[in-house]
C-alpha cells in the first residue's frame, strides 16, 4: 500500500466493526442458504437483489448507466472477477467446509492481491510483503492440517475458497487498470448488473431453479439478508470508510471478518471452532499485518 495510513477515530472503528459484522454475516447467511439452494442460484439472487437495492442510491447521486457495450466492458470484467467467480467458488466451498473456515481463507485476499500486482508489475514485491505471503501459505497449511487424505472434502472446500481469494486479487488489478476514477457506487451497481445478467444465463442452464423445490423461509430470509445487508449495505459502508479513513485502514476489516463469521457459525449453526482454525487465522492475520506494514513502522522498520 503506497498511501500513508491515517489515524482512525472512534467513529471510524465503529464503522469498521459494523462492516466486519455485515461481511462476516454474509458468510453466515450464505452458509444457511447453500444447505437448501444450489450455490450458483445463491450467487444469482445475491447479485440481483443487491443491484436492485443500490439502484435508488445510484440515481439519487445523479449517476447514469453506461450507454454502449464498450462502456459496459470494464464493469463486466469486474463483475466476473469480483462477484461471479469468487461468490460461486465461496458458496460451493461452503458446501464442504464451515462458515468460519471459508471466511478465514478469504482473509488471504490481500495476500493474493500482492502476488497479482507484483506479477503484473503494478507494485513492488518488498521484503515485508514476501514475508506476509509466506505466512499466509503457512496459515493455510495449518488450516488444512496434516491428518487427512489430500482429496478429502475439506481440501476441496479450501481449494475453492483459495480460488475465490485469487479471483479477488485479479479484481484488484482489473479495478486499478480500468475503473480508476469511477464513482464507487457506480462501479458497485454496474458490476452487480453485469453479474446478474451473466448469472441468469449460467443458472438457467445449470441449476434450472424453476425445477427446484421451494426452499424454507429460513433459506429465503438468509438470501435476502445476504443481498441487502451482506452486499448492498456493506458496499455503501465500505465506500464510506474508504473516504473517511483511506484504503489501508479499510482493509483491516479482513482481520475482523473471520472472527465474526466463526462466532456466528458456532452460535447459530453449531459449527465447532478447532484449535487449528484459530492458529491458522492468527498466522494469516500476522501475514496481513506484515503486508500492511504499520506495526513494523512502529518498531522502526521502513519498507
Amino acid at each position: 500500500m503506497t498511501e500513508t495510513a491515517k489515524m482512525m477515530d472512534g467513529h471510524d472503528w465503529g464503522l469498521l466493526i459494523l462492516l466486519s459484522v455485515l461481511w462476516g454475516g454474509a458468510y453466515f447467511f450464505a452458509g444457511v442458504a447453500v444447505r437448501e439452494i444450489p450455490p450458483l442460484t445463491v450467487v444469482l439472487v445475491r447479485v440481483a437483489l443487491a443491484g436492485l437495492a443500490l439502484l435508488p442510491l445510484f440515481y439519487y447521486m445523479g449517476l447514469s448507466l453506461p450507454t454502449s457495450l464498450r462502456q459496459w466492458m470494464p464493469f463486466l470484467g469486474m463483475g466476473l472477477l469480483n462477484n461471479v467467480i469468487p461468490f460461486g467458488l465461496i458458496f460451493a466451498g461452503q458446501t464442504q467446509i464451515s462458515v468460519g473456515l471459508s471466511s478465514i481463507i478469504n482473509a488471504m485476499t490481500p495476500l493474493f492481491a500482492v502476488i497479482v500486482m507484483a506479477g503484473f508489475k503494478q507494485e513492488r514485491l518488498t521484503l515485508n510483503r514476501v514475508v506476509g505471503v509466506l505466512l499466509g501459505v503457512v496459515g493455510v497449511a495449518v488450516l488444512r492440517g496434516f491428518d487427512g487424505s489430500i482429496d478429502s472434502s475439506q481440501s476441496l472446500g479450501i481449494l475453492l475458497c483459495l480460488g475465490a481469494a485469487l479471483s479477488y486479487g485479479f479484481a484488484a488489478l482489473w479495478g486499478r487498470k480500468f475503473l480508476t476514477g469511477v464513482a464507487p457506487v457506480k462501479s458497485a451497481t454496474c458490476q452487480l448488473i453485469c453479474s446478474t445478467l451473466v448469472m441468469c444465463v449460467v443458472v438457467s442452464f445449470v441449476d434450472k431453479p424453476w425445477t427446484l423445490p421451494m426452499p424454507s423461509s429460513y433459506a429465503i430470509g438468509s438470501l435476502v439478508a445476504l443481498a441487502v445487508f451482506g452486499t448492498a449495505l456493506a458496499y455503501i459502508l465500505f465506500f464510506k470508510i474508504l473516504v473517511r479513513a483511506g484504503a489501508s485502514n479499510v482493509m483491516l476489516v479482513t482481520l475482523l471478518i473471520p472472527i465474526t463469521a466463526m462466532i456466528l457459525g458456532h452460535v447459530f449453526l453449531g459449527e465447532a471452532i478447532h484449535l487449528k482454525e484459530v492458529l491458522g487465522a492468527a498466522i494469516i492475520g500476522a501475514g496481513l499485518m506484515f503486508i500492511d506494514g504499520r506495526l513494523l513502522k512502529r518498531f522502526g522498520y521502513k519498507r
